[in-house]
């Protein structure tokens, strides 16, 4: 067979153990954590359908090996408490059934303990350790780890690691990166140390390479360790690219493959996870540098989802292996399409955080675009129906394309109705925004799969109660969506108005004074895109905030963003009437005109509700998903399309 992409798809052996391809699994927490810290079976079906997707590798994350010093719920392998071994090895052979090599990310978050915990308050009650006395920013006290102590974590590594390698994992990861303790201790930023621990750089990598050398003794020669480092720790007072190098050569005698990331706790999330606001595989500029100086395979990732990218990175030598997370979350079967030469058919991560943000919020997991993601024990396998019926789907949105692709996988007769001539209902808007220009790619990708499922699609056609009688269908979806919210203001309807769903038909109407009425998500990111293009914008918002609907891992790099793009905020601003001129707006203190010869209407959207009164009684089985019911999410809409298919 002829790979597309034959340097992503070749085998590499590490240490002793051959991987099946280049594509691994990067580390993800687990959610389903138990009381004692164990594997709960959730968890274990999260990993296991990243390697049934075809990944090479598969890392468990986090297990913090010593939790006398760091008392974080994440996870911990032990043999004293019950369950925690068992655990472990139910999570390794369910990986490693499909072909993947199970790995296990080992962890200490030194002064950061808590990071991850849902009750922040409970941070506090957390000794935090580090290298060196001081105050997080934060206001907690940080504890210096005694020389005795340190001794201590280093066997517990090692104590970890042997039991990880009893219970079937093939491979170890060391987390030195991102500003937990290991990387405390390599940056001159947080380690003050005057012993052995600090001072020269021998000294800051001392920690690391005593780690390492304690897990090689405990899971022996030809066992692969991956040392995953932060390149850079991106931030004034960290170490540089250049001393970054330096480090990496200090260890790479002692280790199989060496993980290069980015930033640290301290710099910020959105370096080490790449938003949709800067580019693809900005941070693999930093495992090319290392690789240079290194003979040890290297490792890259930092939001890389598009397999010619990653086929590049490969074939030019900068990385031996790309690691990928939030991809594989948003298509757990992207390694499967690319072995198989199906890259179209690859349902890309749209990098909106959806699936860290729940994480954060509710202790579970979800994804946008995966509807199977943190509840894979729903059941992942899509059964065909033992009674086909005839299925009508209306809308063309990525809630009805969902609903429409899972119906015609079950054996249904489907037919999906669109009343424009372009499927991917609100998504389409989104092709005007470089930056979100993946939602509209969702749109096509999900047409694609709908057609290549058989499904019957029909443009142009409004579904009405007479429309679904004739065609004398069994089961009814309604998925029309919402509709812009555009309240009676005076002049709202004038010529200098685009609402914002039409920004993408009537680019050539707005000006380079911009007004833009709504700071929600959708106002404020169609306000930072006009301010990229070097357009003067007013955001205008009647609230006291922006964007309370973003979720709590995008909305603080959006509202980085705006003030980036030095856009002009007016909050608790209420639109009282559109001229000529701008926007007259009120106040506490009196009436205002943000000044703009262009006004984007960007004021919410509202259900079609009136449309879903008229269908809901038109089909023994009705239902009704996405934003017709309640505007909403893409998440919501995919969800909802997906599970109403399986009910049918």
């Amino acid at each position: 067979m002829q790979r597309k992409y034959p340097n992503l798809c070749k085998s590499i052996k590490i240490g002793n153990v051959h991987f099946r391809n280049r594509m691994f699994s990067a580390p993800m927490g687990g959610t389903d954590i138990t009381a004692d810290c164990t594997i709960g079976r959730a968890s274990t079906a999260f990993y296991e359908l990243r390697a049934k997707g075809g990944a090479a590798a598969v890392t468990v994350s986090e297990v913090v090996v010593h939790p006398e010093t760091e008392g974080s719920h994440m996870f911990h392998l032990d043999l004293k408490t019950v369950g925690s071994l068992a655990s472990f090895t139910y999570t390794a052979d369910a990986i490693r059934r499909h072909g993947a090599i199970p790995s296990v990310e080992l962890s200490h978050s030194g002064q950061y303990a808590g990071t991850y915990l849902t009750d922040k308050d409970k941070k506090g009650g957390l000794a935090q350790w580090g290298p060196s006395d001081g105050v997080r920013p934060d206001g907690l006290r940080v504890k210096a780890l005694t020389e005795e102590v340190i001794v201590d974590i280093v066997a517990a590594y090692g104590i970890c690691a042997g039991i990880a390698k009893r219970a079937g994992f093939e491979m170890i990861m060391i987390h030195g990166g991102h500003g937990w303790l290991i990387n405390q201790f390599l940056s001159p930023y947080f380690n003050h140390r005057t012993d052995k621990y600090g001072g020269s750089l021998e000294n800051r990598v001392r920690l690391a390479q005593e780690v390492i050398d304690s897990v090689r003794e405990a899971v022996g020669p030809g066992f692969p360790i991956e040392f995953r480092m932060s390149g850079s720790e991106l931030f004034d007072g960290g170490y540089d690219l250049a001393e970054g190098v330096e480090i990496a050569k200090l260890l790479e005698s002692r280790i199989d493959l060496l993980h290069v990331s980015a930033g640290t706790y301290q710099r910020g999330f959105s370096i080490t996870h790449p938003s949709m606001f800067v580019p693809h595989g900005c941070n693999v500029y930093l495992a090319a540098e290392i690789k240079k100086h290194v003979s040890v395979p290297v490792a890259t990732l930092g939001g890389l989802n598009d397999p010619a990218m990653m086929e590049e990175i490969i074939a030019s030598g900068k990385a031996d292996v790309v690691e990928m997370a939030r991809a594989l979350l948003a298509d757990h079967e992207l390694p499967r399409k690319v072995m198989s030469n199906r890259d179209e058919d690859i349902v890309k991560c749209l990098r909106c955080f959806t699936c860290m943000a729940e994480r954060a919020a509710t202790s579970t997991r979800r994804c946008t675009v995966n509807p199977l993601i943190g509840r894979e024990l729903d059941g992942t396998e899509v059964i065909p129906s033992a009674h086909p019926c005839k299925v009508l789907v209306a809308g063309g949105g990525p809630g009805g394309l969902k609903a429409a692709i899972t119906a015609a996988k079950r054996g249904h007769k489907v037919i999906l109705c669109e009343m424009t001539d372009e499927l991917g209902g609100i998504l389409k808007g989104e092709q005007a925004l470089p930056f979100k220009y993946e939602m509209y790619q969702l749109g096509v990708t999900l047409g694609k799969l709908a057609e290549d499922a058989g499904v019957e699609i029909r443009l142009n056609t409004t579904v009405t109660k007479d429309y679904v009688e004739k065609e004398n269908v069994d089961a009814l979806i309604i998925a029309v969506g919402s509709e812009p919210l555009v309240p009676p203001i005076p002049g709202l309807d004038g010529d200098n108005v685009v609402v914002v769903n039409d920004y993408y038909l009537k680019q050539d109407k707005v000006s380079d004074k911009v007004v833009v009425l709504g700071g929600g998500l959708a106002g404020c990111e169609v306000a930072i895109h006009l301010a990229k293009e070097g357009k003067v914008v007013q955001l205008v918002e009647m609230r006291s905030e922006l964007a309370p609907d973003a979720n709590i891992r995008h909305r603080p790099i959006l509202l980085k963003e705006i003030e980036m793009n030095k856009i002009h905020v007016h909050t608790g601003y209420k639109g009282l009437r559109v001229t000529e001129e701008g926007v007259v707006c009120a106040d506490a203190y009196g009436e205002h005109l943000v000044p703009g010869t262009t006004v984007i209407c960007a004021l919410g959207q509202r259900a079609r509700r009136t449309v879903v009164e008229e269908l809901i009684d038109c089909a023994p089985y009705v239902i009704q998903i996405g934003d017709c019911v309640s505007a909403s999410t893409i998440t919501t809409a995919i969800y909802q399309g997906y599970h109403a298919a399986l009910d049918i």
